[in-house]
């Protein structure tokens, strides 16, 4: 996998030379656009910033390889780090992308400085199991639009998305109109589904912030608590509110949290 993915790297005019870098992993949906709402802030405390759209997503449309796991994914975030002369990062990833950055933990520490997991897990669960079953169905079954038009339900917390009718929609219209196709969905999903790391996370060693929202309905946040409890020192941060994108429902108290964990790896 050679082909280059299409990257955004952002920093702040007057940010000094050498700003720490911090890498953004999105996570089924594979799109830098997810993190709108962390740019900002990142991009105002003096962070050089990574986002991009993973391989077969969004503006990096390429063929995925046979047998696609998240040790490929890993592999083509170390290509962006080599390719933007990067020596270490921040690894910042949302579910898919948070086993993404536990893969990177477990094969090349030395890459990151810290990493950050939101709404990730260790293994597969039987809740997210019969979720993911009933999104393949209605890809399958109903097709690409259906399978969108559901996104939403599986992302945001009912009242949240309800206000935010509109912007909702045409976040909808939008995956519509760049979906990648049905098999470089349903290789994403199945490599996400194989994943299971859980009896390697003590091997784990550097500075790990986990966090989650207790109403996610994708992800249930036990796994999130056992992420935290087997990495040995990693810090937990529970938002009572904000679904499985609780970034972007719940930004404010959310970057404050991020901001904070990454703030102390500076200065420690």
């Amino acid at each position: 996998m050679t082909a280059a993915l299409h990257t955004q790297v952002q920093v702040k005019p007057q940010s000094q030379p050498g700003a720490e870098v911090v890498l953004l992993c999105s996570g089924l949906g594979g799109s830098a656009g997810y993190w709108g709402a962390q740019l900002p802030a990142l991009l105002e405390a003096g962070y050089r910033v990574i986002t991009y759209d993973q391989r077969g997503t969004g503006r990096s449309r390429q063929p995925l390889p046979a047998d696609y796991r998240i040790e490929h994914m890993a592999e083509d975030v170390l290509e962006i780090l080599r390719a933007e002369d990067v020596s270490r990062c921040h690894f910042v990833g949302h579910a898919l992308g948070g086993l993404v950055g536990l893969q990177l933990a477990l094969d090349q520490p030395g890459r990151l400085v810290s990493l950050s997991l939101i709404n990730a897990w260790a293994a597969p669960n039987p809740h997210s199991a019969r979720c993911f079953d009933a999104r393949l169905a209605l890809l399958d079954h109903a097709g690409p639009r259906a399978y969108v038009e559901a996104q939403p339900i599986f992302l945001y917390p009912a009242s949240w998305a309800a206000a935010q009718a509109q912007r909702v929609q045409e976040e909808v219209e939008h995956a519509l109109e760049h979906f990648p196709g049905a098999d470089i969905m349903k290789a994403r999903i199945g490599a996400l589904r194989r994943f299971d790391v859980s009896e390697r996370l003590a091997e784990i060693d550097l500075p790990v912030w986990v966090s989650s929202a207790l109403d996610d309905v994708l992800v249930p946040a036990t796994c999130s608590e056992r992420l935290a409890k087997a990495i040995a020192g990693s810090l937990l941060h529970l938002q009572p509110h904000g679904g499985h994108a609780h970034n972007v429902t719940a930004p404010e108290a959310f970057n404050e949290a991020l901001l904070g964990f990454l703030t102390r790896q500076i200065q420690s």
